[in-house]
This record gives C-alpha cells, structure tokens and sequence, in this order.
C-alpha cells in the first residue's frame, strides 16, 4: 500500500528543509491520492519540473512507491514551468504542486526518478 500523498509530503519538506533548501506546498491536492508535481526553482528564474510517472513505468511498483520523471529540464525558465503546471492542474484539480527554491537545483528525490521512454 502506498503511503497517502499528504504523509510522503510532509516527509519530503523536511527532507529538503534539512538539506538546507526552502521548500513549501503552493498547492495543496487530495490528501490521500493527489498526483504530486515538484517544481525546483534555481532563484535565478530558472526551474525544472518532476512529474509522475506514469503507473508501471520501467517495470517499477508504483502502487508502492512513487517515482518521477523529468517533466522539464533545469534551466527552463520559470514562467514556461508555471505554464505547464497550470496545464496539469487543468487536468488534475487533486493534484499538489511542491516548490524547492535550491540555488544548486537540488530536487531530494535521489533513487525515485527514472529515465522518460
């Protein structure tokens, strides 16, 4: 059973505040089973975006364990990241949207990413 989408959060933001990185929820989705985007913002108006993996992807559980791809490369620019997540949200209102402010573009999600097809 995976853990509900508010515990692995509130796990996530002291993870990332104890590795010396701002982090907060600028939007706040279904407690038990939002979709969970992350948006890494460098401060220099740069951003990349971590998105779901789609369930299944690259043979993982993801009922069990949540995994993410690279939505959008480090180094886009923020206003095209805003842009993409406005479109998510369009899609997902239960979704949440967690922001890293990390100047070295730190995303805390060592060993959950995998590669895109």
């Amino acid at each position: 059973m995976r853990l509900k989408a508010e515990f692995w959060i509130k796990a996530y933001l002291r993870t990332a505040m104890s590795g010396g990185a701002f982090a907060t929820v600028v939007r706040h989705g279904d407690d038990d089973s939002g979709a969970i985007f992350i948006k890494v913002a460098r401060l220099d108006g740069t951003a990349a975006l971590y998105v779901p993996a789609p369930t299944g992807f690259s043979g993982a559980d993801t009922l069990q364990e949540r995994l993410w791809v690279l939505g959008l490369a480090p180094g886009t620019n923020e206003s095209d990241v805003e842009a993409r997540l406005a479109k998510e949200l369009r899609f997902d209102s239960d979704a949440w949207v967690i922001e890293v402010e990390d100047r070295l573009a730190r995303h805390f999600l060592d060993g959950s990413i995998v590669a895109a097809p």
